[in-house]
């Protein structure tokens, strides 16, 4: 693939992506009326969790596409006198809110199984909180347009913990409980990371690893219409069939 042909791939990725989740996140919002009252309070989470994420990539990939359009990823336009990397505010700010939607994700797992937070747990959300303390060392380089070993490994192993660790919990429980849905869901998040996993250790050697993103992002896209499907459209046919119910008594 030459250069050009993978510039605009990724630029044409991140624009449908974006709307992409922004739709999800508003379709969510307009529609929790749809989800079925034992079910709203996993799905206000899994809304925050996607609302979160939206945020944090119109940083992370609304950046690197306003970076190509003012000359490539390097670009640093001067805001108030201060030269910004666009391509590393957005990366920091994407490292930021996925660390919280992993948070948020790990609570849809207590919330949705009806379980206690114990060592496990609080060892997860530990490592949530050394992730976001590791972050403010300079040594991070946010200004980097590729992140600087052995600082992207480092800042990304608390990730690892959080995010692996809150996939086992949904996958255990799911299966245990019969629960396609959360099941599903928990195998999406291990995909995610084994396309995440490359990036990390090896896109300063080899750029073009950085594709795995792609793959990664869509697994997150997989978990949100999962979700939709498993909540709030089943939530719509569950209130259906009662009004249908109803309506058959009446007459």
């Amino acid at each position: 693939m030459s250069e050009s042909m993978r510039v605009w791939t990724e630029i044409s990725f991140n624009v449908a992506y974006l709307i992409v989740v922004w739709w999800m996140v508003a379709l969510m919002t307009v529609r929790m009326d749809a989800v079925a009252p034992d079910d709203r309070r996993v799905a206000k989470r899994i809304l925050w969790a996607f609302a979160l994420l939206a945020i944090g990539d119109a940083g992370h990939v609304g950046f690197r596409v306003l970076a190509y359009a003012l000359g490539g990823l390097e670009a640093t336009p001067v805001v108030l006198g201060t030269p910004l990397s666009l391509v590393g505010l957005g990366a920091l700010a994407t490292a930021v809110t996925v660390t919280f939607f992993y948070v948020l994700v790990l609570d849809v797992w207590r919330v949705r199984f009806h379980r206690r937070y114990g060592w496990f747990e609080y060892l997860l959300l530990t490592a949530a909180s050394v992730r976001l303390l590791v972050m403010m060392l300079p040594q991070n380089a946010w200004d980097s347009v590729v992140p600087p070993q052995p600082w992207s490994t480092i800042r990304n192993i608390p990730l690892m913990v959080l995010g692996l660790g809150a996939a086992y919990l949904i996958v255990r429980d799911a299966r245990a409980a019969h629960d396609r849905t959360f099941t599903r869901i928990g195998a999406m998040i291990l995909v995610s990371y084994a396309c995440y996993t490359p990036v990390i250790f090896f896109v300063q050697q080899n750029p073009l690893v950085g594709m795995l993103m792609i793959p990664k992002t869509l697994a997150y896209v997989a978990i949100a219409l999962l979700a939709y499907q498993g909540l709030w459209r089943s939530g719509e046919a569950r209130v259906a069939r009662r009004d249908f119910a109803e309506r058959s008594v009446r007459f």
